[in-house]
């Protein structure tokens, strides 16, 4: 199942298990360890008590009690000291045994905060890619939907020098765009004949101009041989389904292989697998794009037979063109820009 970074209060998510910062010792700690224990109510900390110390990188399970969720899972990053006490080692723990922890018990979906990142001082950037990288190792093997969840914008770092990259790129394409797409119409190539009704009209055309216009109009409205619309279907071109399943053949991929990159539920692949007219969201259509690896013009032709198009009059289209176009194809760097933007996030 794939991977969603979301901005939400931990506490209000409506999953299986939430995972808590939590203290090494069973004590309430400030942040997000307060936050759930509150939300949870007194039931909690009893609970964490019987457990005893955690170790760093470890993860144990209780129940949610007043939570949404069924369980709480509590892992114990660790302390940043500088990098090289391999913290992003035990930080790669802490993700990876709670996840093993919620399939061990049966949950479909777990929402992370980004672990040791508060009182703790990983830096967010460093935390943040290390959440990235342990869950996608994860999901390659496993079935299960993940959510990182970040409560604002100020606990979200993006890569400051791609995030500069990107923005320069929209500012030379998106403006342009916009320019373009709001003064496309050029006179010289409208029809003749409009021009010269609309010059009849004013009464500057000689009477040798309106009678071209009649014999030009008098030759277009001539009958056409009417072609049938069994006709027509024919020339029917593939689906987005169809080319879809043709790429990843050609390609010499497994669907496996394919959904998982692009951050894709099995369940959604398989309708879309299963129904050649299956038309999804232009986020998850650009998606398989990323992850079979397309040029832009091969993006543009797979989402096209889904009813979408790559424009400059659109940021999100802009962002999803520089990756392209710059050989970039790691979905979640995509997803850590569009992100920052409050752009739709692509596959999950």
């Amino acid at each position: 199942m794939p991977f969603s970074i979301v901005r939400n209060d931990i506490t209000r998510m409506s999953v299986d298990a939430i995972v808590n910062s939590a203290n090494p010792n069973a004590v309430i700690g400030g942040g997000v360890d307060w936050a759930i224990n509150k939300a949870a109510g007194a039931s909690l900390i009893e609970a964490r008590k019987k457990i005893g110390p955690i170790a760093t990188g470890s993860a144990r399970i209780t129940p949610g009690y007043n939570l949404k969720a069924k369980y709480v899972i509590h892992t114990v990053g660790p302390v940043w000291q500088g990098g090289d006490k391999s913290e992003e080692q035990l930080l790669a723990l802490a993700y990876t045994n709670s996840l093993k922890l919620a399939v061990k018990n049966c949950c479909e979906s777990v929402a992370f905060p980004l672990i040791s990142s508060g009182i703790f001082g990983y830096p967010k950037a460093e935390a943040l890619q290390a959440a990235i990288n342990a869950i996608s190792r994860f999901l390659v093997n496993h079935e299960i939907m993940v959510y990182l969840v970040v409560l604002d914008k100020n606990s979200f770092a993006a890569s400051e020098k791609l995030l500069g990259q990107v923005e320069s790129y929209i500012s030379e394409k998106y403006v342009p765009g916009i320019l373009k797409s709001s003064y496309a119409y050029d006179y010289d190539t409208a029809p003749r004949r409009r021009r010269l009704r609309s010059a009849a009209q004013k009464n500057i055309l000689p009477p040798e101009g309106i009678q071209d216009l009649a014999v030009e109009s008098d030759v277009l409205c001539a009958p056409q041989p009417a072609e049938s619309l069994e006709s027509y279907l024919s020339k029917l071109d593939l689906s987005f389904s169809q080319r879809l399943l043709q790429i990843i053949d050609e390609k010499g991929l497994t669907d496996p292989e394919v959904y998982k990159k692009a951050n894709i539920d099995r369940k959604l692949f398989n309708k879309i697998k299963n129904n050649p007219d299956y038309k999804p969201k232009k986020p998850t259509a650009i998606a398989f794009a990323i992850a079979l690896e397309l040029s832009l013009e091969e993006t543009k032709d797979l989402i096209s037979r889904a009813g979408f198009a790559l424009t400059h009059s659109n940021k999100f289209d802009i962002i999803i063109e520089y990756f392209i176009i710059n050989g970039i194809y790691d979905m979640f760097r995509i997803n850590e820009i569009l992100f920052a933007y409050d752009m739709p996030l692509i596959g999950a």
